[in-house]
């Protein structure tokens, strides 16, 4: 599945979300609050880390794994879908700009 075809997903999703809140609150999420869901996914995942590497026991096991990451992705596209980030652009142009300073530095230590 490539990345538009993620984001058009993510909308959908977001829109579902949207009208669900309307309904059930009376409004939907403003872009803060997408971010502090963002952050509660992320503290999730963090957990759910731990706990593939044995550090803690958390429910749910590698499922719950695999859905707090497609969670997490779908909060990033959310958020570049509200800041009108091209994500795609913007991610090969970091990693162009990583590739180049890592490469860098890596050329300073000469051959290994």
């Amino acid at each position: 599945m490539s990345l538009g075809e993620l984001k058009k997903r993510a909308m959908r999703i977001h829109d579902l979300y949207d009208e669900l809140n309307r309904r059930e609150r009376g409004r939907g999420w403003m872009r803060d609050e997408y971010m502090l869901g963002f952050m509660g996914d992320v503290g999730d995942l963090a957990k759910l880390v731990m706990a593939e590497e044995g550090a803690r026991e958390v429910p749910g096991g590698r499922a719950a794994l695999e859905h707090e990451l497609a969670d997490c992705l779908w909060s990033v596209l959310i958020l570049a879908h509200h800041y009108d980030v091209d994500l795609e652009e913007a991610f090969h142009r970091t990693m162009t700009e990583l590739d180049d300073a890592i490469s860098a530095r890596l050329a300073e230590h000469g051959d290994a």
